[in-house]
């Protein structure tokens, strides 16, 4: 399925010039995204808009999945074909066999975003922390389940992260959707979730659910007071949700830096900061070598886990 649509046309903006001769840009770029409501696809929407190339700036909604990272693959590296999503990029292909290799056939431009996902518990439970989860945990073996979206998702894997590091045993009930997940955790018929942030807000202040922990490495600024995994008992534990922007492997790097100043430039305005503080996610920016550093590390996380804890894509 397809979707597009024009999401800005900016006025004025500084061109660069190619090794070939010719200013970029000078055509309309096109931006390839998940599905609409997918998370990368409300990513885009916060951001695009920001940015300002002297050109409209296209928007194109595809089936989440390989398919986003499949067409931009196989687009010109150009700069005039662009991806902006999440890890799906190369959890994906952990998982199941794909057009692409996820390092290999990508640019990287820049990161845009971050948010950490929560460990949260029904209150019926006796738990208040993480040390009082993994011993809990420990002590009934099999019988603390969690809430999950589908094989690779950040709710998934930063529940096994967990359960690999901790050495528990915690029963995976997966959903369908995220409305489904978090009706049957508020309602008691799963115990636990490691939901967004922003998905569980509402929840948390009218003690429905109770908060353990944040997953990200250092604490978030989004969510004062809570602590992280890391600091409760996990040394290492990290897990979080991200946004990012590539191009196809083998555009010029002039561009690739166009791109990232451009793009460093919005993440570093005003507005950037109000829209997505609203929203509970964090920006990032950077240089493109930091990004591909990034992304090296958590492939390597992912991978290890994914093989030791046998998940596969359903």
């Amino acid at each position: 399925m397809l979707a597009a649509f024009v999401v800005v046309t900016p006025i004025s903006a500084q061109a660069v010039s190619t090794d070939s001769g010719y200013s970029y840009p000078n055509k309309p770029i096109r931006i390839v995204t998940s599905g609409i409501g997918g998370g990368a696809d409300v990513g885009s929407r916060l951001f695009v808009p920001l940015l300002n190339f002297g050109q409209q700036l296209v928007i194109e909604n595809r089936a989440s999945g390989v398919i986003p990272g499949e067409i931009v693959s196989r687009a010109n590296p150009d700069g005039y074909t662009l991806l902006i999503y999440s890890s799906t990029l190369w959890i994906g292909p952990l998982l199941q066999k794909t057009p692409y290799d996820a390092v290999r056939d990508f640019a990287p431009v820049v990161w845009i975003s971050r948010a950490p996902n929560l460990i949260v518990v029904h209150p019926s439970l006796p738990i208040n922390s993480v040390k009082e989860l993994i011993a809990y945990a420990k002590a009934n073996p099999g019988k603390l389940n969690y809430a999950s979206g589908s094989s690779g998702s950040s709710n998934h894997l930063a529940a096994e992260l967990f359960k690999s590091m901790a050495g528990v045993n915690l029963v995976r009930i997966a959903y369908k959707s995220g409305a489904l997940q978090m009706a049957d955790l508020v309602g008691g018929q799963v115990q636990m979730m490691f939901p967004n942030a922003g998905s569980v807000a509402p929840h948390t202040k009218s003690g429905r659910l109770r908060t353990l922990a944040v997953t990200s490495a250092e604490p978030s600024a989004l969510l004062p007071g809570v602590p992280t995994v890391a600091a409760s008992g996990l040394a290492g534990y990290e897990s979080i949700s991200m946004v990012g922007m590539w191009a196809p492997a083998r555009t010029p790097r002039v561009l690739i830096n166009r791109l990232n100043q451009e793009s460093v430039r919005a993440l570093k305005s005003s507005e950037a900061r109000e829209r997505y503080l609203n929203v509970g996610v964090e920006l990032v920016g950077g240089t493109p070598e930091a990004f591909a550093a990034y992304i090296k590390s958590d492939v390597a996380r992912w991978t290890k886990l994914i093989k030791e804890a046998g998940i596969r894509d359903e």
